[in-house]
């Protein structure tokens, strides 16, 4: 009898060590679905799965796992289809998924703060009524995962982490992607937040000379725009200032003069006064006269809410971590960055940063429960592989960043192209006026300024959170995809 429960517990470890904790590296799991959008009933199929990155030798080097979502009983060739990417790096693709375009969305009140019990709901401005959407989780991020190979050996990390890695294997798997769902008649477009920004900037031009795949148009969600970030000159600082102003403003901390009106009778003074006397100011730096310099300051103070003497202190130059910190620092909180609508509570009332960032650490706690639970439950695709909200992509290579300049090159070539920038007032991270900034470098000739739009919100990073910025950024989106449909006209 001992040596019968002796074989069974060596069968048992035998069984337990043999079972490997992998992703499948190339399949799908098919359910059907029914939603209402703006009022009209509407039947899609959804498909979870992965699919391969191969090298150049045909061989497995990662799965990318995706969720695609398509209308039932539509001529899928001739409608729509929008990429969708989240940023970080190293973001999955969950919050514009579960949050924005899909066809659910999180629990979560009128303005955007989670509700308990958390979970996701119907989601009645998808945008799945004019267009099918493929949410894609880079490398290392949601279920994505490398390959080894056959000696049981990780790629180079460099093949995926890096501005320009990321954009050329990412373009490589959606040729392969739109071949096998024989999607090329469709019109293209690519919708990225945050780091998504500059990743779909360079995909347009990576895709339409490498791929010859062409876009009808890319929308940039609250776009991280590194040629602003990395300078690390003074003068960029500036663009900070109306986002300050609206932080402020929601805050009720500017003066009552300012106070007392709407904060879009407001902001086009500060845009004006940002351009036109602060980014020459900082570009005077320290041979600024004394008069200007603290002429400046007391302007700033009276648009921002902070304090002259402190603005001085920095030489006009305020790090944006100091005003999260600073604008209730009297009242003893701090502001989200993201959002900075939410409120922290620091351990010491002193200091120049935040402890945390309060926004995101409320979004992972509604997030990361309704993802694992809707992707399991709902759509049936069931893995013992972490769901990483965030993965391990670093360090990332930010040489050689020409994705701005990629996007401008993609317009020149591609007549059909337009661009979309969707941005909140209270974004602290990636500002709402850099964003703007970013949309008037994008192309200095001014000879397709009329192919870019730009949207503003009043909430944060992710302004689709607040339910009446929810409804018209995605009509706005509509309104786009409308406005980009070629109808059958030349272009030369």
């Amino acid at each position: 009898m001992k040596n019968i429960f002796l074989l069974l517990a060596t069968i048992s470890t035998s069984l337990l060590f043999s079972q490997v904790k992998k992703i499948p590296l190339d399949t799908m799991v098919v359910t059907n679905h029914n939603v209402v959008i703006k009022g009209q009933s509407l039947s899609y199929q959804a498909t979870a799965g992965t699919q391969p990155v191969w090298n150049s030798k045909g061989e497995p080097i990662a799965t990318l796992f995706y969720t695609y979502y398509k209308k039932s009983n539509s001529e899928k060739e001739k409608r729509p289809i929008i990429f969708s990417f989240n940023g970080g790096p190293g973001s999955a693709s969950v919050w514009m998924h579960i949050a924005y375009t899909g066809p659910v969305v999180l629990n979560i009140d009128d303005e955007g703060y989670p509700v308990q019990p958390y979970g996701v709901k119907d989601n009645p401005n998808s945008i799945l009524d004019v267009a099918d959407i493929v949410f894609i989780d880079p490398v290392n991020t949601g279920y994505s995962r490398m390959v080894e190979d056959k000696d049981g050996k990780l790629p180079d990390r460099k093949t995926f982490f890096g501005i320009n890695a990321d954009i050329s294997y990412l373009a490589e798997w959606m040729n392969t992607f739109v071949t096998r769902n024989n999607r090329w008649e469709s019109p293209k477009y690519l919708i990225g937040e945050s780091y998504g920004g500059p990743r779909v900037m360079g995909l347009s031009n990576e895709l339409q000379n490498n791929q010859w795949m062409y876009l009808n148009g890319v929308i940039l969600v609250s776009p991280a725009d590194y040629k602003i970030y990395s300078t690390n000159q003074p003068i960029y600082s500036a663009l900070n200032l109306p986002y300050f102003t609206a932080a402020a403003w929601h805050q009720k901390a500017l003066p009552a003069s300012l106070q007392q009106k709407d904060l879009l009778e407001i902001l086009p003074e500060v845009e004006t006064y940002t351009i036109n006397n602060l980014m020459p100011a900082l570009a005077k730096g320290g041979f600024i006269s004394a008069e200007e310099k603290d002429a400046v300051a007391e302007k700033m103070s009276f648009y921002s809410g902070l304090d002259k003497n402190s603005i001085l202190d920095y030489n006009l130059n305020v790090p944006t971590n100091f005003f999260w910190k600073e604008l209730l620092r009297d009242e003893g909180y701090t502001i989200g960055r993201l959002d900075s609508r939410y409120l922290g509570i620091d351990k010491m009332d002193a200091g120049t940063s935040p402890d945390y960032s309060a926004e995101l650490t409320s979004w992972l706690h509604s997030f990361t429960p309704a993802i694992n639970y809707y992707l399991r439950e709902e759509l049936n695709f069931k893995t013992d592989i972490k769901y990483n909200m965030f993965g391990n992509v670093h360090p990332w290579d930010r040489q050689n960043d020409n994705t701005r300049d990629g996007l401008r090159q993609a317009m020149a070539q591609n007549p059909y192209l337009k661009v979309l920038v969707q941005s909140g007032y209270y974004d602290g991270a990636t500002t709402y006026f850099a964003a703007k900034y970013t949309a008037w470098q994008m192309d200095p000739s001014g000879k397709m300024k009329d192919r870019i739009y730009f949207k503003a919100y009043r909430s944060g990073h992710m302004m689709y959170l607040r339910n009446e910025d929810l409804k018209t950024s995605t009509d706005d989106i509509r309104q786009f995809i409308k406005d980009s449909a070629a109808k059958g006209a030349a272009k030369y």
